[in-house]
């Protein structure tokens, strides 16, 4: 028997989609999102044309890219043992689905469509699934709802519950206990997750399982070749790599950095790479007469010594912290900050700002003293200051962030082990 909340979702929200549908005319970011769903089942149909007969489907969901980092690991580590099975993957944000549009292990990758009961039936009619797995959150209970009624099983993975998220709004509890009876099973990252979902929600099919990003980015941290043309440049020197920047972060680093008696190698690396936002960027270090150069345009002159590099391409990030003696993470000046596992993989001091509060291995990763918290350029400054004058200071922050990751390695597996055992049903 449905329960009072979804069926109260189920019968308002078609009214809410129809309502911002008419209001998407004036809206760019509404006409965005119908614009992309316009075709969306027959896009799906012709990707699905000759894979219907897979032997077993699993449906991957994420809200963007981030979520869906966590579950690379699990689909990867399934296609090994698995190698007929056919994956597909929804995302919410454009976001997320331009940037895996290509992924190599999807029979197909596409946008969710509207959460209304006629959507959800159609296409979960559509992907046959037999197993469903969302990423960490964006619950849509339509869709939850029919991949349920289809007969597949749905689990939650990477969950986590926040202790100033909606989720502790008693207002909001009954719904959300009425979402979460929906999975089958639920992999949480932390036992206070677990706890949590038990005591408030009633899921006694929650169990801890960790967090898979950290498999991802041990796995992803294997492969630096993409950086070796940058590497020949800073062999054996100190080296200070700003990874997703923004403008607050970038005025922070370099009124540190040029304070510095003796200063690192920087490497800069904005969140944003269009022209406009680096040109920007490189108007704020000449200001400063701070000679920079483009990593587009980098050439055998290149001299660390006497020019910051500006990396003004994408995919290069992640690698570029392998060559980095301290990083320093942006976004936490900003809504959150970006990920702090990358750098920490590669058993180096992580800084970043304050902001942290939804960003769980950051606030553990300072815990453990891998990581520090700047709050002011005389902050970043002390800090630079000790790891680039003491190297046993250093290694010692970056040992501590590399065991951090180390000993949370394993989450992939334990949710794989699991999903093997509904795949052998």
């Amino acid at each position: 028997m449905r329960k009072p909340a979804l069926f109260a979702y189920s019968v308002f929200f078609p009214l809410i989609a129809g309502i911002a549908r008419l209001f998407a005319p004036f809206s760019p970011r509404l006409r965005n999102f119908f614009t992309l769903r316009d075709r969306i089942f027959e896009e799906l149909e012709q990707k699905l044309y000759g894979i219907q007969t897979a032997k077993a489907r699993l449906w991957v969901h994420a809200a963007s890219v981030g979520e869906f980092e966590q579950a690379r690991p699990v689909i990867t580590a399934l296609k090994e043992k698995y190698p007929d099975l056919s994956v597909v993957v929804s995302f919410f944000s454009d976001s997320g689905f331009n940037a895996r549009r290509n992924y190599p292990d999807a029979d197909a990758v596409f946008y969710l469509p509207a959460d209304t009961a006629a959507n959800a039936k159609r296409l979960v009619k559509l992907l046959d699934p037999d197993i469903m797995m969302l990423m960490r959150y964006d619950f849509w209970p339509n869709h939850l709802m029919a991949a349920k009624k289809h007969g597949a099983n749905v689990v939650l993975a990477a969950a986590v519950l926040q202790s100033a998220s909606q989720y502790h709004n008693p207002i909001l509890n009954e719904f959300y206990r009425a979402v979460f009876s929906l999975f089958d099973r639920i992999w949480t990252v932390s036992d206070k997750d677990t706890v949590t979902f038990r005591q408030l929600f009633g899921c006694m099919q929650a169990e801890t399982a960790g967090d898979p990003r950290f498999d991802q980015v041990i796995r992803r941290s294997r492969e630096t070749g993409k950086v070796e043309n940058f590497r020949k440049y800073f062999a054996d020197r100190t080296v200070l790599v700003g990874g997703s920047v923004w403008e607050k972060d970038e005025t922070l680093l370099v009124e540190a950095w040029t304070q510095l008696q003796n200063k690192p190698d920087l490497i800069l690396v904005p969140h944003k790479v269009d022209p406009d936002n680096i040109d920007r960027l490189c108007g704020l270090l000449e200001s400063r007469s701070i000679t920079c150069t483009r990593a587009s345009v980098l050439g055998p002159g290149f001299d660390p010594d006497r020019s910051v590099l500006v990396v003004d391409q994408t995919g290069f990030l992640l690698e570029l912290y392998s060559i980095a003696s301290i990083a320093y993470v942006g976004g936490g000046f900003g809504v959150n900050v970006h990920n702090t596992l990358e750098p920490a993989v590669f058993g180096i001091p992580v800084l970043f700002g304050p902001r942290i509060h939804n960003s769980p291995e950051a606030e553990a990763l300072v815990a453990t003293g891998g990581g520090t918290v700047v709050k002011t350029a005389g902050d970043l400054k002390k800090k630079l200051e000790d790891y680039t004058t003491d190297p046993h200071c250093r290694n010692k922050a970056g040992s501590a962030a590399a065991r951090f990751v180390d000993e949370r390695k394993g989450a992939a597996q334990y949710i794989v082990k699991g999903l093997e055992t509904l795949l052998e049903q």
